[in-house]
């Protein structure tokens, strides 16, 4: 594979496997100069552990990063900042009884019919588990970030929908409960539903909400880079999601022209609605950016699934064993966070540069140079 580098100048390289010894990942481009909070971006890691609840996969991986190079006195000196993640608790005998079998909806015949060989301990690198070193990265452009509020939450799990617009919603009650939705009491609907769904050895999906606020106006590179297409590329780069929508979104298409407009208020520096989700013409106007991100189902389930062999002749029954989350969307939280935290301080560089300098641009540029 070629393609495992996200960005244009804040660009991010990911190597590693579900079953390897290690994960991890270059950062490329981040300016110098800048003091990390190591703290931070454990926290951030945290936030998306396997076994911190009973409703998420009961792997058991302490997932403490590791940096070895970028960094002096903890401060950024403009060169890759490489780091790695072991990888502590695998269990790969879980997964002998499909070493020559295809899992339905998984990437085993398309990896398989692509390179000629699959790694079928957990995926390989087809696996949920590589999305660790996005929100190492992705804490790392929060910090750069520092005007700029990102918050993502579970606004549903199935049937199960919070009906509520954001500005309703107090963001500080996100982490209440594991579930990661801030209304309390659908919440713990959610979390029924999802012990339901467990109990019968299925699994469900859901959407995950992110509001982005104190975006400055400028930010969005017309015609190919568009902010909105950026976030989208990287939203749908998430293993297990299947749409996302931003600002009115699909049920925008239902609307007329003369409601769906936003009107400027007399600054005309904000306007009096926002169903634009903060983007119009692909650069960001400074109003909340907002939009939704829809997960599958996850596809391994313990039920018994007919299914094929390597032969793709010989007819099998596969059923799921180890440890799996029934709903992806508690842990997907961090790394939706995190791709657009990517995007944004991408952005934000690109932004900062005029048009003229951009094919000498030097990736050693001081953040002081720039925070301001």
């Amino acid at each position: 594979m070629v393609v495992n580098t996200f960005g244009k100048l804040f660009r991010v390289t990911t190597f590693g496997e579900s079953h390897g010894p290690a994960i991890g990942g270059v950062i490329d481009g981040c300016p110098s100069d800048f003091k990390l909070n190591f703290q931070q971006i454990q926290k951030e890691l945290n936030r998306r552990l396997p076994g911190q609840s009973h409703i998420v996969t009961q792997r058991r991986e302490t997932d403490k990063v590791h940096f070895f190079s970028g960094l002096y006195d903890n401060k950024t000196t403009g060169t890759p900042i490489g780091f790695v993640i072991y990888n502590q608790d695998q269990k790969s005998k879980d997964y002998l009884h499909l070493k020559e079998v295809y899992r339905p909806s998984h990437a085993d015949l398309t990896y398989m019919k692509k390179y000629g060989v699959r790694d079928y301990r957990g995926g390989g690198r087809s696996s949920a588990r590589e999305t660790t070193t996005r929100v190492v990265a992705g804490s790392v452009a929060k910090q750069l970030l520092k005007k700029i509020r990102i918050h993502a939450f579970v606004s549903s799990v199935g049937p199960i929908t919070l009906n509520k617009s954001y500005k309703e919603l107090d963001f500080s009650h996100i982490e209440n409960t594991p579930i990661r939705c801030p209304d309390e009491k659908i919440a713990l609907d959610m979390i029924s539903f999802i012990n339901k769904i467990r109990e019968e050895g299925d699994t469900i999906g859901g959407i995950v909400s992110c509001v982005i606020q104190n975006v400055p106006i400028g930010l969005g590179e017309p015609v190919f880079d568009k902010l909105h297409a950026d976030l989208g590329k990287a939203m749908l780069s998430i293993n297990a999601v299947k749409g996302f929508d931003y600002g009115s979104g699909f049920i925008g298409t239902q609307m007329r022209g003369s409601t769906h407009n936003d009107l400027f208020n007399p600054d005309a520096t904000s306007t009096q609605t926002n169903f634009s989700g903060g983007i119009q013409g692909g650069i960001s106007n400074g109003m909340d950016i907002y939009f939704r991100v829809g997960f599958k189902p996850v596809s391994t389930i313990m039920r018994t699934q007919p299914s094929v062999d390597y032969s793709q002749v010989q007819k099998v029954l596969v059923e799921g064993k180890g440890r799996h989350d029934p709903c992806v969307v508690p842990r997907a939280i961090p790394i939706v966070e995190a791709m657009a935290a990517l995007v944004l301080v991408d952005s934000w560089l690109l932004n900062q540069i005029s048009r003229d300098e951009r094919n000498t641009y030097h990736a050693n540029r001081s953040y002081r140079d720039w925070k301001n």
